[in-house]
């Protein structure tokens, strides 16, 4: 008996069964949604915000949420590029490939890559507490942009480092720059990859409700200003399903389901942008 060949099929197996589950969990989880929210999803609900009694199963929609959501995850995610982009192009390009302090950076950032969200919430409710601030939609970027800093900047490292070396001491025999190699070279190189980490963390920032718990609060209207209350889409779901009103809950599942496929846009869109700037790759 050739026990390769049993090995290989054993782990072949392995493999299928865990796509199996993966790809069948999402499919269970989207379906259920799916069927659960589809028939309480109207135009109303997408462009009206809530009526008086909304959470009592009155009139109104979710408008007010899915603008919040949106100015939140952008703001977090311009927020967290601010930091997380300078940072990983000091530790590809300044700092040498096995220095320690590279090492103690990237281990820093994957523990708080590791930390729950509720954790995050909870700094975010301690420090407004600290300087007695309210919470509000400025309050939820800072502790979101915390939150998917760690993503976004593991994610753009890990496509750093595969920028190959010889594009570097290239670009230096010409007489350029670290500066101007990281701009006109590594950046240029890394574009794809960049802008799907980017949207990554979009997508986990606008899904995060744990983070908004404490910082953002809820409010009925839609953001107008930094300094004032904010709903988000996981807020809303969270607060719909908690009612007894079976109509209030199915909406719930109807808010889900719009948050889900916004995430999905997201992922699609990364893919789609990423394959439109390899065009500039050296393969």
């Amino acid at each position: 008996m050739d026990w390769r060949r049993v090995e290989e099929n054993i782990f072949k197996c392995l493999m299928l069964t865990s796509v199996c589950c993966v790809v069948g969990s999402l499919l269970f989880i989207l379906g259920t949604v799916f069927v659960k929210g589809f028939h309480a999803l109207t135009l109303d609900m997408l462009i009206k915000t809530p009526q008086g009694g909304y959470y009592l199963g009155k009139g109104g929609g979710i408008l007010n949420a899915i603008t919040g959501s949106i100015v939140l995850g952008i703001g977090a995610t311009l927020l967290a590029l601010l930091l997380s982009l300078p940072l990983v192009v000091y530790l590809n390009l300044y700092l040498r490939k096995n220095s320690r302090r590279a090492f103690a950076v990237r281990f820093l950032l994957d523990v708080l890559w590791g930390i729950p969200s509720i954790v995050y919430g909870a700094f975010g409710f301690t420090v407004m507490v600290f300087f007695k601030l309210q919470a509000s939609l400025l309050a939820a970027i800072i502790t979101v942009a915390l939150l998917i800093l760690p993503i976004m900047a593991r994610s753009m490292d890990e496509v750093l480092k595969m920028i190959p070396f010889e594009l570097k001491e290239a670009s230096f025999a010409m007489g350029a720059t670290k500066f101007e190699t990281a701009v006109h070279v590594i950046l240029r190189q890394a574009i794809g990859g960049l802008v799907t980490a980017i949207l990554i963390a979009f997508g986990r920032g606008i899904g995060d409700a744990a983070s908004v718990l404490f910082t953002a609060s809820f409010t009925d209207s839609l953001p107008y200003s930094l300094f004032k209350p904010v709903a988000t889409l996981p807020l809303a779901i969270f607060f719909q399903l908690g009612t007894p009103f079976p109509e209030v809950q199915e909406r719930g599942y109807a808010a889900a389901l719009v948050l889900a496929i916004l995430i999905l846009g997201v992922s699609i869109a990364a893919r789609f942008i990423s394959g439109k700037f390899t065009r500039h790759v050296i393969r």
